[in-house]
């Protein structure tokens, strides 16, 4: 089971016009602890940022499935439902998940969150998906 965190960093870049202006980034970390996410990010982020950056802020990301698509170049957030029948009562029962999606645009996204979830036997619908800021993820890797 992966945890994902949500690192926003703060950096002054060089932009086209050769004017410095400062940025604001989002990346997922797949870390154990606040702690642990916050050295990982600063380890990934060092090769490609000259100069000094900070880590701005650091969030448990509530992620229940990461879809990969190694040409997508977006990720898109997924709210899905999964159906369920209480027998009990009678009713059917909606349960809230998230995904994330890497795409490079809404239908890819739409085609890549239902070539994820072909394997599952579950009822489901989609009741959003959203282009978020994320910049990169950097899944958990063994040295």
């Amino acid at each position: 089971m992966h945890n994902w965190f949500e690192c926003k960093i703060k950096y002054e870049k060089t932009a086209e016009e050769g004017k410095i202006v400062k940025v604001n980034e989002s990346y997922l970390v797949d870390a154990m602890t606040f702690s642990e996410a916050e050295e990982r990010i600063n380890k990934e982020m060092e090769p490609f940022i000259s100069g000094e950056f900070s880590v701005a802020n650091i969030r448990r990301a509530r992620i229940n499935e990461m879809f990969f698509n190694e040409t997508g170049d977006k990720w898109y957030r997924c709210k899905v439902f999964f159906i369920t029948l209480d027998e009990e009562k009678g009713i059917e029962k909606r349960i809230a998940t998230t995904m994330m999606v890497q795409a490079n645009d809404l239908k890819e996204a739409w085609d890549g969150l239902h070539e994820g979830m072909k394997g599952s036997m579950a009822d489901y619908t989609v009741a959003a998906i959203t282009e978020t800021t994320i910049m990169d993820v950097y899944k958990y890797e063994a040295e």
